[in-house]
């Protein structure tokens, strides 16, 4: 049986973060070799005390890992990538709200490196599955809307699982959708945000977690595509299949499509 791969996990106090430190202690395949967090305290992960550091170098002097896994901020996950993959070790990040720049630089130095990086705006498996049907049904449709909900603590808005899925659904569709002309708003934003012809709306309140709902409008029908993510938890197998990914085959990947076959 080959070696446990080692993982390291930076923002491990944050809710993804904790959680993804948690599932990486459970499963045999990978080893937990320590976390970063703000104020590098201890940090007790499934009964057991982890190596904690308030830096990746810091970290990175005492441990020797095959994955960095990152759920930060964006301007500290493009920071913990550039560290990650300048010394060859595969980059996970879950973090959203990167710039089109920031994914560029990641793809450059995953390619100039040779090790493996995966950028998904969404680990789920069923919210991957929904966003592919939706590409499906972008064909077929010429009018769509995206409604996403998040807790109230979510820094960016919309996600970054509802921008991916309405620029996927304008690619799939080649032009844009139809969208209503308002010729009185007595709200200003009330249409919410568009990409390509589709209006993206954000929720955000308490007792939600992650949910995305895609309607497609077409002569006497509604075609709604929805998932729900009802706890942390429903992220982990997206997770901990892209460490594996990454830590054993070179190349950057952007969402779980690829590594679900889609």
């Amino acid at each position: 049986m080959a070696d446990p791969i080692g993982v390291v996990v930076c923002g491990a106090t944050g809710r993804m973060g904790s959680e993804t430190a948690l599932a990486v202690t459970r499963d045999v395949g990978l080893r937990l070799l320590g976390v970063v967090t703000r104020r590098g305290d201890a940090v007790t992960v499934g009964g057991t005390t982890t190596p904690a550091f308030s830096s990746l170098p810091g970290l990175l002097q005492q441990v020797h890992p095959r994955c960095v896994v990152d759920f930060t901020t964006s301007e500290v996950a493009v920071e913990h990538g550039r560290i990650a993959l300048s010394r060859g070790l595969a980059f996970v990040t879950g973090t959203t709200g990167l710039s089109q720049a920031a994914l560029d630089e990641l793809w450059r130095l995953a390619e100039q490196h040779g090790v493996g990086c995966v950028v998904a705006p969404n680990f789920a498996i069923g919210a991957v599955l929904a966003g592919h049907f939706a590409t499906i049904a972008a064909r077929h449709f010429a009018w769509a809307e995206v409604i996403e909900l998040h807790h109230e603590q979510k820094a960016d808005a919309p996600s970054g699982t509802a921008l991916a899925t309405a620029r996927a659904m304008a690619a799939a569709r080649g032009e844009r959708f139809n969208e209503t002309e308002v010729t009185k708003q007595t709200l200003p934003s009330t249409r919410g945000g568009e990409v390509d012809g589709i209006h993206v709306h954000s929720v955000r309140l308490p007792g939600l977690v992650a949910h995305q709902e895609v309607l497609f409008g077409g002569q006497g029908e509604v075609l709604t595509i929805r998932h729900d993510s009802m706890n942390r938890g429903s992220f982990m197998p997206g997770v901990l299949l892209a460490i594996k990914q990454a830590a054993d085959n070179p190349g950057y990947i952007f969402g779980m499509g690829p590594l679900l076959g889609l």
